[in-house]
């Protein structure tokens, strides 16, 4: 994503913060949850897994941990500067990536599957395409349905933290303008973006647009999906 495209993205905080307005100090604090489980029980033993837009290694980390080979990519130096030095990282926009290779799982997670623009969303798809082997898989995390809804609301992310959705404000062509906040006993971190919200039908078109196919929802709010190459 290029930096005339992040207007409408912003974050606030102690330390470092990416274009797109994450705060590296907190993603390095967010729990990964139960994402690895569902990554783990969705695709084979020890696959090799290409992680589009890995942050700090949240998620890698506890992946390399139960035996799968990780390529991680993020465009923040800053962010793959938490990465533990064995994993293998590549420094590009995900838009960007061609790294002429295939891998048994592709991971867009994240939700970056909503990002505002359109052309950038179909581009992020088309690099999961690109890079998936034929008989592979795309995993990707959606918002809930829901999600948008019923703000402001809180989720405990640890002994005295907090993740706040404080509001999603429409900003015109069926996007909306996410703040959130995150609350912790030494500081409090800000983040506003754009994510345009996609019904299971426009998700699954924009998916087919791209050349893949949704296998099944893997989780019972259906966030989080495996997807095959269409034939």
């Amino acid at each position: 994503m290029t930096d005339d495209r992040r207007k409408g993205y912003d974050g606030t905080g102690k330390g470092a913060i990416t274009p797109d307005g994450c705060a590296v100090e907190v993603w390095s604090r967010l729990p990964a949850g139960d994402a690895p489980d569902v990554i783990e029980a969705a695709v084979p033993p020890g696959a090799r897994i290409l992680e589009l837009g890995c942050g700090v290694g949240r998620m890698t980390h506890p992946l390399t941990d139960r035996g799968f080979t990780v390529t991680a990519v993020d465009e923040s130096a800053e962010m793959l500067a938490r990465v533990r030095e064995e994993v293998r990282t590549v420094r590009s926009p995900i838009e960007a990536l061609d790294l002429g290779e295939r891998f048994d799982v592709v991971m867009l997670a994240s939700f970056l599957v909503h990002a505002g623009d359109v052309t950038v969303r179909q581009e992020l798809l088309e690099t999961c395409r690109r890079h998936v082997a034929e008989d592979g898989c795309v995993l990707v995390q959606r918002e809930g349905e829901d999600w948008h809804l019923d703000l402001p609301r809180e989720t405990a992310i640890g002994p005295d933290a907090w993740s706040r959705l404080v509001s999603a404000t429409p900003v015109g062509d069926g996007v909306n303008s996410v703040r959130c906040e995150y609350t912790f006993p030494d500081g409090v971190w800000t983040q506003t973006f754009l994510s345009r919200p996609l019904s299971t039908e426009a998700f699954e078109r924009a998916l087919s647009e791209a050349g893949l196919t949704v296998e099944r929802y893997l989780t019972e709010d259906r966030t989080w999906v495996r997807a095959r190459p269409s034939s």
